[in-house]
């Protein structure tokens, strides 16, 4: 099956007729029909498919327990009405570069491997990367447990429910140490690569980032009766951190953005009890990073004791900067320049991806493919077929380097 016939045929999954975007949240209908799409394509080629203790799916050439094995792949879940690439442009390139290498006639003399890792977004439960942290052993599975959605339902009880052991859940070195390289080709969350003229790149690192919960409690009270002076309003400390967030974000050259957020008792006709807003913070290096929340939060801290307001800052989540192995990363730039071909551009990102979290267990890289908009956790991202296509050789040549010397 082409790259085109693939992507076509897993395109609707999950989509919204309303935004045009998609919701293909961990443990729904909708990933459970990225699974199954996942699983046919792995058994049309006679990979052998296994779905580990985690949840993540796996499609084998060959035997893993020889070991050294070489793996691609992504994701197939997405953020609230996300775009069609970020995730599934990894794991249909994957197929498809499999299938350019059978008709190349290659010989392989490592394992490969294909991957789909469960919940990257984190878009149900709140924590990215739920599947590959649960391999890395970067989360347990006591912490998993405590993971809730937004209706109050359990991870565990999602994971039941969609015909998965949640009891079995927990670190897989045994996996990670059969897998001698992992490569993860990621659609480009930014304009770098359109900027410079180039289809694919390869990444250096992925940028510390994190994920902090603001709870600003007040006093409900109403809205039309209650004087000015006699509010203790949470959301005026929580608009005056939103601010706060983009200033020290600019002084620092990082990002954060509050993209979420609760209110309690969400009325219109009602002064708010409780909001409650979520940070997402990045910078180049981990001091810019704690410089930065570190100013958002003092900044929180001011403006709710200025309005007597009640504040609790939790760390969710934190991932420190994340180095791609450099002798891979060294590998795939020769591999891709083929010789005295151009420069093949390096680049930095400020998303997070599985490659990220697998870093600092086993060898990983990553290659990019254009974005010419840069736009990306939306329905306007996209990518031109050409560059796709560029992307698949580009990966192709690299499994050919890796898994056929």
């Amino acid at each position: 099956m082409s790259f085109h016939s693939m992507w076509t045929e897993l395109l609707p999954v999950g989509r919204s007729s309303v935004s045009g975007g998609y919701r293909r949240f961990a443990w729904t209908a909708a990933d459970a029909e990225c699974r199954a799409w996942f699983e046919e394509q792995a058994r049309a080629r006679g990979l052998t498919h296994e779905v580990d203790r985690n949840g993540n799916q796996w499609a084998w050439l060959g035997d893993p327990a020889a070991g050294d094995a070489v793996v691609t792949g992504s994701h197939l879940d997405s953020v609230p009405d996300g775009g069609a690439f970020d995730g599934p442009l990894g794991v249909v390139s994957a197929f498809a570069a499999l299938d350019e290498l059978r008709g190349r006639g290659v010989r392989f003399t490592r394992p490969v491997g294909i991957v789909n890792f469960g919940d990257e977004e984190g878009a149900r439960f709140g924590l990215a990367c739920v599947g590959s942290r649960l391999t890395a052993g970067q989360l347990t599975a006591e912490q998993a447990h405590r993971l809730t959605d937004g209706d109050g339902i359990s991870l565990p009880r999602a994971m039941e429910a969609a015909g998965h052991d949640p009891e079995a859940i927990g670190p897989d070195p045994e996996r990670l140490a059969r897998i001698g390289a992992f490569v993860e080709l990621h659609v480009e969350q930014g304009r770098a690569l359109d900027e410079l003229g180039h289809a694919v790149g390869v990444a250096s690192a992925v940028w510390p980032h994190g994920r902090w919960r603001f709870d600003f409690r007040g006093e409900a009270n109403h809205a039309g009766t209650t004087r000015l002076t006699d509010r203790h309003d949470p959301m005026l400390p929580y608009a005056e951190t939103v601010l706060a967030a983009r200033r020290e974000a600019e002084r620092a050259g990082a990002v954060a953005t509050f993209g979420k957020v609760a209110v309690e008792p969400n009325g219109v006709n009602a002064i708010p009890s409780l909001v409650r807003g979520w940070l997402d913070a990045r910078a180049t290096d981990q001091d810019v990073l704690d410089t930065v929340v570190g100013g958002i939060e003092q900044a929180a801290r001011k403006g709710a004791d200025g309005h007597g307001v009640a504040l609790d800052v939790v760390r969710e989540s934190c991932t420190p900067v994340a180095e791609f192995d450099h002798a891979l990363r060294d590998d795939l730039v020769r591999i891709l320049a083929r010789g005295d071909g151009p420069d093949v551009p390096v680049l930095g990102t400020g998303a997070g991806h599985d490659a990220g979290i697998l870093s600092a267990r086993i060898p990983t890289a990553m290659l990019f493919v254009r974005n010419p908009t840069g736009v990306s956790h939306s329905p306007a991202e996209s990518a031109d077929e050409d560059d796709c296509l560029a992307g698949v050789r580009a990966l192709a040549d690299v499994l050919e380097g890796l898994a056929c010397r």
